[in-house]
């Protein structure tokens, strides 16, 4: 990879950029920091599902351009600001499940295939526990419409599709930067064909139709479907496997595009551009730290000298760019992958993690209803399944079964606390089956070629202050308790 990156900010002067997904947490820090650093650049088209152009406006204003996080490209435009916005950004009714991305036929759609140099596909679902005909709609036949579309731009330079680092599944080991060393390559797993399971879901369809299903019974028949196609190929859920798939069609269907993948691991919130602590939603572990602060974790499974890999998403937002940069800059004979995480660099444990959020939240606790702190402690730890099966057994399953037999002898008269107990368990059981191959992940992603970008893009000088993206700048601690902890709970605690 002798590749020369040059300037990054004069290569988005005046160019013309596609982002699907426009509404997600990682597609807005993009736009921002895009409009933030190359106010020149021509236009981006922000694509999103609504009825029409001027619903898609007014979600640009609701879930765009009116976070905080637009604060200070807001201060440095002032009065200009409105009129800055819509010259360069665009707002575009498509939805990528649909072939043609839904804009066939359209003016639009003419007028964005004749002008697009760079696609970024940042649409995806995101939930472990999607419905399977959600995921596979927009994690994978979603990346093979965007792919068709990108065929007939013109003037295109690079699409970036944007993946995650947990494609590999449940693996363990150094997960190399490559699709046919990390299961996701098509040929690399017997008997899966996409075809067959878009099928799948269509005679699911068919079938709970037929027999007159409810929309909540629909929905989790498609949610089950999801799990066991998933685990069915060895993958632990259904975003992953969609994900993976995604790439998949990727790998087989490019041509002679010029493609690149990112697959950042978990992303938290900013790092320091354009301010730290940003985030939106609880994302992966974030809902870990958020019971605990409330005073709901007493006990947790998880292997605390695991390593779990973070990345702020600033961060992967600026290795984004330097690797679309770089990479339309010279197109890449061969499928190019970015991992983008620390766990290789600048590795953080669950052990450390428990620390952090202790002293965070001894320090600042949370306060309740009642106005008072919420006292935090020492969480109790379960290193394997087995003992953490004998605590649930223990501590809820037998006075449950003693809760029963009273109900019965009773006439019900413990009836709703039954169900209600019942219901808590089966929701800490579907908890733990959803995340447990995350808490146990004992793999650590390679990140050669991230490397590479990086001292190439180091030449590039002072344009690098505005491009960081090496985790070993970060000291974790710091980071969580002064960054990251604060974030979420001023933007996600409103």
């Amino acid at each position: 990879m002798a590749m020369e990156l040059g300037s990054i900010l004069h290569f988005l002067q005046d160019k013309t950029i596609l982002v699907t997904g426009a509404t997600g947490f990682l597609a807005k820090i993009f736009v921002e920091k895009i409009l933030r650093v190359q106010p020149n650049v021509k236009k981006l088209y922000l694509l999103l599902r609504a009825k029409d152009t001027e619903s898609a406006t007014q979600r640009l204003h609701t879930e765009i351009i009116g976070k905080d996080l637009f604060r200070l490209l807001k201060e440095k435009m002032g009065a200009r600001f409105d009129s800055f916005i819509s010259e360069k950004l665009s707002m575009v009714s498509g939805d990528i499940s649909k072939e043609d991305l839904n804009l066939k036929d359209s003016i639009l759609g003419t007028e964005i295939c004749n002008q697009t140099e760079v696609i970024v596909n940042l649409a995806a679902t995101t939930n472990f526990d999607e419905r399977y005909d959600v995921a596979l709609g927009i994690n994978t036949l979603g990346a093979k419409h965007v792919l068709s579309f990108a065929k007939k731009c013109v003037k295109l330079k690079v699409l970036v599709h944007v993946s995650t680092a947990y494609v590999c599944g449940e693996r363990e080991g150094v997960i190399v930067e490559d699709p046919h060393h990390s299961g996701v390559s098509l040929n690399g797993v017997p008997g899966l064909n996409i075809d067959i399971e878009k099928k799948k879901v269509d005679e699911k369809f068919n079938e709970l139709r037929e027999e007159g299903a409810t929309k909540h019974d629909i929905e989790l028949a498609m949610k089950d479907l999801g799990s066991k196609r998933a685990r069915m190929y060895g993958w632990p859920n259904t975003y992953v496997f969609t994900k993976a798939m995604g790439e998949m069609v990727v790998e087989t269907a490019k041509g002679n595009l010029n493609v690149v993948i990112v697959r950042p691991t978990m992303i938290t919130s900013t790092y320091k551009d354009p301010f730290p602590g940003w985030i939106e939603g609880l994302r992966t572990i974030d809902s870990i730290v958020v019971a605990y602060g409330k005073g709901k974790l007493k006990s947790f499974l998880v292997d605390l000298k695991a390593v779990f890999d973070v990345i702020p998403a600033d961060m992967v937002v600026n290795e984004m760019i330097v690797a679309m940069v770089a990479h339309a800059k010279e197109p890449s004979p061969s499928d190019i992958i970015y991992h983008v995480g620390s766990s290789v660099i600048n590795p953080v444990r669950y052990l450390n993690l428990r620390d952090y959020v202790l002293k965070y939240f001894t320090k600042k606790p949370l306060i309740d209803k009642k106005g008072k702190p919420i006292k935090v402690g020492k969480v109790t730890i379960f290193s394997d399944m087995a003992s953490f099966l004998k605590y649930i057994y223990i501590r809820y399953q037998l006075p449950l079964k003693g809760l029963e037999v009273v109900n019965v002898v009773s006439c019900h008269y413990f009836e709703e606390k039954c169900v209600n107990f019942n219901r808590k368990i089966r929701t800490v059981m579907r908890l733990v089956e959803i995340y447990k191959p995350y808490l146990f992940f004992n793999a650590l992603f390679d990140n050669t070629n991230s490397k590479k970008l990086l001292s190439m893009a180091r030449q590039g000088g002072p344009e690098m202050e505005l491009f960081y993206f090496d985790p070993r700048i970060i000291d974790w601690e710091d980071y969580f308790i002064n960054v990251h902890f604060p974030g979420i709970v001023k933007y996600v605690f409103k």
